[in-house]
């Protein structure tokens, strides 16, 4: 059974002001596991953490010049507004179902189309290359954006360390399969686990980030702890998270939403204003946290990251590679 819902309205913009309070309480009193995360980050993070919501800062990163420029979107807001199938398809249900999804220890498996199998710790991947904020615009189908400060690498680092032999023209992203951390895979609403993939170009390119924290802070599980695909000039279903296994392939991948819905989902997934999903416009968008009667803005093509990607898709249809 394959479930949609159309989101223009944030479910915190509705709610009653004490039962938003209440929610937030749960929420906060589920914070507690993120503080497994912490392990991940040895020599990363500070000692000390917020006591009442486990989040945990990061100390060793560099700040970018991606998105300096631009407002962020609240805290509270990417981290309790998510679309996260694997635990709930409510917006609200990632923060609060969450809460016992364990992401440490934690180990990637490197498969396929590589010079030797192999499977990397979490720690170990950190040593690849060095964290840095990256401020980078998001854009759901449905319509909503976002601007979160990330904090990763560079998913070309872990590429060179895989070793991808020359078959290797796309890279699979495969995520954690487990209905006793994950409830909302207990739904057959897609064909677990989530699977994601990139060309091998896309994937290369410097946009393209691993990302284990925000706003300065261990990324918590209900934004894909303890490390998520993130792809700025993509819809935001293309960024993967709690990536268990990442396989390199010479065929495209058949991803999850493809399998889902292939009329309404491709592998490609670029923003792109000009053709539509069959349900929602790609147009404008709504950026959360604004409130109720934020004003769309128009949105750009590629998220307005067309040159630094524009030439990886060219002479390609984009509607029909869409």
């Amino acid at each position: 059974m394959l479930i949609h819902k159309k989101s223009d309205i944030l479910s915190s913009e509705i709610t009653s002001k004490e039962n938003f309070e209440n929610r937030r309480t749960l929420i906060k009193a589920a914070g507690a596991s993120l503080i497994t995360a912490s392990g991940i980050f040895t020599g990363l993070m500070s000692g000390s953490a917020n006591a009442a919501s486990g989040r945990q800062k990061i100390n060793a990163f560099a700040k970018s010049k991606y998105g300096t420029e631009e407002k962020l979107t609240p805290y509270d807001d990417v981290t309790t507004y998510n679309n996260y199938y694997e635990f709930g398809t409510s917006k609200s249900d990632p923060a609060i179902e969450s809460r016992l999804f364990k992401p440490s220890p934690w180990t990637v498996s490197i498969e396929g189309a590589v010079k030797k199998n192999k499977q990397i710790g979490i720690e170990d991947i950190f040593k690849l290359a060095p964290l840095e904020e990256r401020i980078y615009r998001m854009r759901c189908v449905e319509g909503w954006s976002m601007v979160i400060p990330w904090i990763g690498f560079s998913l070309a680092k872990l590429i060179q360390w895989a070793e991808p032999t020359a078959n290797a023209k796309y890279v699979e992203f495969i995520s954690l399969n487990d209905d006793l951390m994950m409830p909302g895979q207990r739904i057959h609403v897609l064909d677990w686990p989530y699977v994601e993939g990139l060309r091998m170009d896309e994937a290369m390119n410097p946009l393209t980030i691993m990302a284990v924290g925000l706003y300065g802070e261990v990324l918590p599980n209900q934004n894909g702890a303890p490390m998520r695909l993130v792809v700025p000039w993509k819809y935001g279903f293309k960024g993967a998270k709690a990536i268990v296994r990442i396989r390199f392939t010479e065929t495209m991948p058949k991803t999850s939403w493809m399998k889902a819905g292939p009329n309404e989902y491709g592998f490609y997934a670029n923003v792109n204003p000009t053709v539509d999903h069959p349900r929602w416009t790609q147009s404008s968008e709504r950026r959360i946290g604004g409130g109720l009667f934020t004003p769309r803005i128009k949105t750009q093509m590629f998220n307005g990251y067309a040159e630094q990607v524009g030439q990886l898709y060219s002479g390609m249809d984009l509607i029909k590679n869409f």
